[in-house]
């Protein structure tokens, strides 16, 4: 049995569609009930309450863990899911951290995701580390202001990184759940190029075949905008990140093509895909 928390977002969802076609056994784990795929068994815990994922950990041999807001939970402590999946028999474990934890480890939710590697790490499961930077899937946001006024909102219009599809996050996740191999591997997840918020506006307008006004935000704004949906310290580190990036943080990492043996998808790619949810 694989576990898979998030299941049912942009990367959890893909991942436990594509353990669940490759003949694994998968319970999937969200704060909400969903749907899931058929044969797939589904289990409503929040992972800032670890005890509530002991009935699935107790017939698990690995687990993929993504904390999510569950990080930040006032009083929350995140490791102690790794201590009851070791607790409970697991033997291997894939979590989902952040590029900035490396690249920006003094920011508060770096620190907090990186005291979870280090627990990881020492628990005597096997593990692999998966830190991805921006992902595509975050231009989301902008999908009602696409549809209702074909405009895209967003601060820092001509300061790009190279945002990864969650599809590709995705599979990596499950190699690393299924193949040996990557035991002990801590992989930075990218897309193929650097791509601006204003050059993804002109993506989402080229699927559409329709013009997208860019609008830019000031940081105030975008923060303003932000924290409606995640904790203060994440969209501060973000904002940090995406006004001033580091070389570090514009590389374009080989890790996606190293473990799946073909170029990450592009901006457009995730776009083309998405399309109907900007209409």
């Amino acid at each position: 049995m694989i576990v898979v928390t998030g299941a049912t977002g942009n990367v959890g969802r893909p991942l436990t569609r594509a353990l669940a076609e490759a003949g694994e056994q998968v319970t999937a784990v969200s704060r909400h009930r969903a749907e899931v795929p058929a044969g797939v068994r589904h289990l409503t815990a929040d992972l800032a309450e670890p005890a509530g994922l002991a009935p699935a950990l107790a017939e698990a041999k690995a687990l993929f863990l993504l904390l999510s807001g569950s990080l930040h939970a006032p009083g929350a402590r995140p490791a102690d899911v790794i201590d009851l999946a070791a607790a409970s028999g697991v033997r291997r474990v894939v979590l989902l951290s952040s590029q900035g934890v490396e690249t920006r480890p003094l920011g508060p939710s770096r620190v907090a995701m990186r005291a979870v590697e280090d627990a990881l790490r020492d628990s005597g499961m096997d593990w692999a580390v998966l830190r991805p930077g921006g992902f595509a899937s975050n231009a989301f946001a902008w999908a009602e202001s696409v549809r209702t006024r074909g405009t895209v909102d967003a601060p820092f219009g001509d300061v790009g990184v190279p945002v990864v599809d969650p599809a590709d996050i995705a599979e990596v996740a499950a190699a690393c759940l299924l193949e040996d191999r990557h035991t002990g591997g801590v992989y930075v997840l990218t897309g193929p190029e650097v791509i601006t918020p204003r050059q993804q506006a002109e993506a989402i307008a080229a699927a559409l075949g329709s013009p997208v006004r860019f609008h830019e935000l000031t940081r105030d704004e975008a923060r303003a905008q932000m924290t409606r949906f995640v904790p203060v310290e994440l969209a501060d580190d973000t904002l940090d990140i995406i006004s001033a990036p580091i070389p570090a943080e514009l590389r374009i990492s080989p890790d996606v093509e190293r473990v799946l043996g073909r170029v990450p998808h592009s901006f457009s790619d995730w776009v083309a895909r998405n399309v109907a949810a900007f209409r």
